[in-house]
This record gives structure tokens, sequence and C-alpha cells, in this order.
């Protein structure tokens, strides 16, 4: 049986302080609703932590444990209910835990941005996960929940406006407008992928569904310029996240795609019946259709900003995977691992991400005499287009003080709504954020107070329509 509930792997880290942090001052956790654990390889520095937060550490035990030491790290595993893993790079310390973690039905969240680790895992753990219930969950902070869910809150508003027919999403496209810091860890997780992962295994992981179990519609290339479709002022430049983000969102689409293909009925009948999923009652059908395509870039004031810093961002980037001299003076010259942003800076931080996704009805009936003429309701009866602009809004430094908040929530999730989740995370598996917390995760970080969530209609000039949630 459980020590206890949450276990924060890799707690002195800098993101595992604000997790640690974040945590203890939960009200739920102050009523007694779930209980937690930091866990580390340094006594001293787990001292430390518990002094500079004031940590009640009769409430709060601190854990030693080598994640080089696979017997030491099943031991302190098994002894929780849910595992907030933040030791990176994972590619080189994250698979023992997760190998614990699927061997004891143990929960799994992590900060993860390194896709081909994740497609290791997917391999290696994805079936097992499913036949003892741990659900897996990699990229649960700023990678790449934002990503993730814009997609979903577009795909939920499209469902408010018609309920019967349901609809299949086209293409999907995010802008990332943000302020913050970086961190040590961060850069080097970045730089671990360039010096010690396989190189076939980076190029396997980043092709188009290299993460997805189908493979989906062709997609458009990489790009220097940026455009938003239907919203042509707002311009960007290339994400250095985008390649990973993209590849989660499109695992969650090729997850949805394949429930929807062992679901039945199909996704066309109506939100009052109950198909299932290997048994699992699923409600309606989730799905984003089968010509679902994304991409993502990062917002910029103006076209010749982004040319300028997409250049820029690529010539680094090739010079840091064929030059070993600027890998090494690029490590001397930026934070460290254990390092990050001030207080001052993570609060001031911000995250604006927009999301513009066109879709179809997925079948289209007469409009009724009573039925509304706006233009949404003629779209649904004519087959047209229609197209949805959904934000995801974050107050805060997004990489570390909205990760800290995005990565606890989605643990809490599993630990306090396990029967609310999705069918799929009911079964478990290696899972994506979308198909592992749904709606139960929106309405979590809507109750912080740091986050806010829009959707609304653009008609066919880029206009807002009235609708909006």
């Amino acid at each position: 049986m459980a020590g206890y509930d949450l276990l924060v792997l890799g707690a002195t880290g800098f993101t595992g302080k604000l997790i640690t942090r974040y945590l203890y001052v939960r009200p739920q956790h102050k009523n007694r609703e779930f209980t937690f654990a930091i866990a580390g390889r340094s006594l001293s520095k787990l001292t430390a932590l518990a002094k500079s937060i004031d940590l009640d550490t009769s409430l709060v035990p601190s854990v030693l444990v080598d994640v080089t030491n696979a017997e030491d790290v099943e031991r302190v595993v098994k002894s929780a209910k849910v595992v907030i893993n933040t030791v990176g790079p994972y590619w080189t310390w994250g698979t023992p835990v997760v190998r614990a973690c699927v061997r004891h039905g143990v929960h799994y969240v992590d900060l993860t941005g390194e896709p081909p680790w994740v497609r290791d895992i997917i391999y290696e753990f994805d079936y097992a996960a499913t036949r003892t219930g741990a659900i897996i969950v990699p990229s649960c902070g700023m990678d790449s929940i934002p990503s993730d869910y814009s997609v979903y809150l577009s795909y939920k508003y499209l469902g408010s406006l018609d309920q019967i027919h349901g609809w299949e999403m086209l293409d999907s496209t995010t802008a990332y407008n943000l302020r913050g810091g970086v961190s040590g860890g961060t850069i080097s997780t970045g730089l671990t992928l360039l010096e010690n992962v396989p190189q076939e295994k980076v190029k396997e992981s980043f092709k188009p569904y290299g993460l997805s179990p189908v493979k989906g519609p062709h997609i458009a290339p990489r790009r220097l310029v940026y455009t938003m479709p239907h919203i042509p002022r707002l311009v960007g430049a290339f994400f250095l996240m985008a390649p990973a983000n993209r590849a989660l969102v499109q695992r969650t689409w090729g997850l949805l795609e394949m429930a929807s293909l062992q679901s039945s009925p199909s996704p066309s009948t109506s939100p009052s019946s109950t198909p299932s999923i290997n048994g699992v009652t699923t409600g309606k059908v989730v799905r984003y259709g089968p010509n679902f395509t994304y991409d993502e870039f990062l917002q910029m004031p103006s076209k010749m900003t982004a040319f300028t810093l997409s250049v820029g961002m690529m010539a680094v980037a090739a010079c840091l995977v064929a030059l070993k001299p600027v890998r090494w003076l690029f490590k001397r010259l930026v934070t460290q691992p254990g390092e990050g942003p001030s207080e001052e800076t993570m609060q001031n931080g911000y995250l604006r991400v927009t999301n513009v996704t066109t879709a179809v009805p997925a079948s289209a009936s007469p409009p009724t005499a009573s039925a509304p003429t706006s233009t949404t309701n003629s779209n649904i009866s004519s087959g047209e287009p229609t197209v949805v602009k959904s934000q995801f809004i974050g107050q805060g430094c997004p990489g570390y003080l909205l990760t800290s908040i995005m990565i606890s929530e989605s643990a809490l999730s599993i630990l306090l709504a396990r029967d609310r989740l999705p069918a799929l995370a009911q079964r478990g598996g290696v899972l994506t954020p979308v198909t592992a917390f749904g709606d139960v995760l929106v309405e979590r970080l809507e109750k912080t107070g740091r986050f806010e969530f829009r959707s609304e209609v653009l008609d066919a000039e880029g206009g807002e329509d009235r609708k909006r949630r």
C-alpha cells in the first residue's frame, strides 16, 4: 500500500522547489485531502529546501533516492500513488522511473520535451501500462499542455455549437506569445538531445506523426515566416518548442482516432449513446477527424522580425548540432542546471496562446423554421467551414511558475478525480495530457486563478462573432 499520495522526484531542482511550494500551500493539502513526499539524492539539499519554504516535515517527509540505482528507484516509487518526476534529462534518468511505475501500477507525470525518449517509452511500456492500469503522462508542463489543450478547447467549443452531428477538424494553428526566464535544466536537456541521443532516434521521433499510433495527412514544411489563418495581422517565427509540441498533439490525435475506430457506435451518433473502448464506457467519442493537421509558431510584431529571428535560431541550432566547440562554449555561457529566473521575473511573466481551428460538420441536417440564422448555424446546415479561435492564457513565467502549477494539477487530476478522467486514462497506458485528463485539468487550472480559457467563432473575414465561452 502507498505510504503517500504524491512523490515529487527531484524536489531540490529549480522546478521541483516550485512544485513543492505549490503543493504545500494548496488548500486540499492543508485539509489533508492528499499527502506528498519530496525525494532527492542529497539529504542536506532536501533539508535546506524544507527550511526555505517552512515545510512541516512531519507532514511532508523527505526520501533519499539515487536515480542511477534501479532497486532504489523501485523501492521509492512503489510507496506512492502518483510520481511527479522532474529529474532530467529524461533520456538519461527517466526510463527506470517509468519502468518502476508501470510494474507497480503507479501513475506518472513529468516535464519532458524529449520526443526520442517519449517514443522509446511508448514502445517499451504502453502495452504493459494498460495491463497494470498505470497512467503514464509525459510533457505535463510548458511542453506541451498549452499546445495540446489549445486544440482541445477549440474542439470542445465546436461541440457546443452543434451537439448532434459532430465536427471534423481540418487545419489547426497555434501562436505563442510569452515572457519568462529559462532555467539551466532546460538548456541541459536540449544539449543532451544533441550529444547523447542517437541521431537516427531523433529523426524518427521528429518525423510527422512520429509518436502517433496512426499516420495522418501531409503537413506543411517548416517556414521562416508564419501567418495565422483568418487573422492575417498575427504573424510569427519558427518556435524551438514546436517540433516537440507538434509531435505530442499528433499523438493525441492518433490516440483519439484509434479509440474512435475501436468504439461503437460511430462518432456521428447522438450524445446520449454510450460507446465503449475495451469495455470501458466512454460517453460521446472524442475525435478530431481524419484530416486534422497541426502547426504552431512564436508570435512576433512583424514579418521582418519573424524572418530575422527564424534565420537566427536556425543558424544557432545548426552550429550547435555541427560544432562541438560551439556546444562547449554555449554550456559555459548559459544558466547552469539548478538555476533559474528570479521570483520577480516569474511573477511578471505571462503566456498568451492563441489557436485557430477550421472545421466542417461531420454531417449536416436541414435548418428548421425555428433555428437561429447566425453565421455558425448557417455554416452547420450548409456544410461550410466554421473557424474557431481559442486562447490559453496564463499569468506568470510559463516555463517555471506556470509549469509547476500545470504538472501539480495534472498529478492531482489523477489522484483526486480518477473516476472523471477520459476512458483512455481509465485503462492506462502512455498517454498525452488531453487524453489522460480531459476536462478535469481545465477545471482545476481555472480554479487556481492563474489561468483563463476563451473560445469564440471567427467570421469569414476573421472578425469575431458574438458567441464566446
